[in-house]
């Protein structure tokens, strides 16, 4: 299937639970409190525990991954800026469309537009990311 610029991404749509972030912080050894720690969590100016941002921005390739598949894995990557916290309990909405098509030589740079809003609509994370498709 031809990819073209302004073509949206499908998404998907993942609730945010305490047991994801416990869960992602054993696999990545990040027990920092504001993320598992409830008690701990709710003194700071938070209010409570949040998400681990790379565990959103796994979303995020995810829905990357499932677009383009090995060429993803293989030469994706991004850029992303943290907006807001994602906190348990959130339904965060990943989201993105392709901005531009590029044919370098024997190479086809796939630009995109990668956004994650909250249930409130609020931004938590946006990035851009490209990916190299064999011609």
């Amino acid at each position: 299937m031809p990819v073209t610029a302004g073509q949206q991404i499908p998404g998907f749509t993942r609730e945010v639970v305490q047991e994801d972030i416990r869960r992602y912080a054993e696999a990545s050894g990040d027990f920092n409190p504001i993320h598992i720690d409830e008690d701990f969590a709710r003194t700071t100016p938070l209010g409570g525990t949040i998400a681990h941002g790379m565990l959103v921005l796994a979303y995020m390739s995810e829905m990357m991954a499932r677009a383009f598949g090995d060429a993803w894995d293989e030469t994706g990557r991004f850029s992303a800026r943290f907006r807001s916290p994602a906190r348990p309990g959130d339904r965060l909405e990943v989201t993105g469309h392709v901005e531009s098509v590029n044919d370098e030589s024997d190479i086809v740079v796939v630009t995109c537009s990668l956004s994650c809003r909250n249930q409130a609509g609020e931004v938590v994370v946006t990035g851009e990311a490209r990916v190299n498709l064999s011609v």
